[in-house]
């Protein structure tokens, strides 16, 4: 009963999302936080290099564009792609590889409780 008006409201939101996304050269995969899941640190530094840097000068760009209070150009908004993904099959392998080791009864390479 509900799926088409959640449908609906899914690809408004997602394409909200794209919009802001765009202003600052961002794709959705930037956005997650290395410090905050340990999962997602091992699944950048499992990376190719060029990728990282990739990230890397995206967020930096990101980080000038809202210092300065401006947004990157209607031209290069134009050719931002905001949900290529880059990480989401390292952090699935990284994901499954946890689970076999919980399963096997061994922890994690990593792990980090915050006080």
């Amino acid at each position: 009963m509900f799926d088409p008006v959640l449908t609906w409201a899914a690809r408004k939101y997602q394409a909200a999302v794209a919009t802001e996304l765009k202003k600052y050269g961002l794709r959705y995969e930037d956005l997650y936080d290395p410090q905050l899941n340990m999962d997602i640190d091992e699944a950048i530094h499992r990376l190719p290099q060029d990728v990282v840097d990739a990230r890397m000068q995206r967020l930096k760009r990101a980080v000038d564009c809202s210092l300065k209070k401006s947004y990157l150009s209607k031209e290069i908004q134009d050719m931002q792609t905001p949900y290529s993904w880059y990480l989401k099959d390292t952090w699935a392998e990284v994901q499954a590889e946890n689970t076999e080791k919980a399963m096997l009864g061994t922890g994690k390479d990593y792990d980090r409780s915050f006080p």
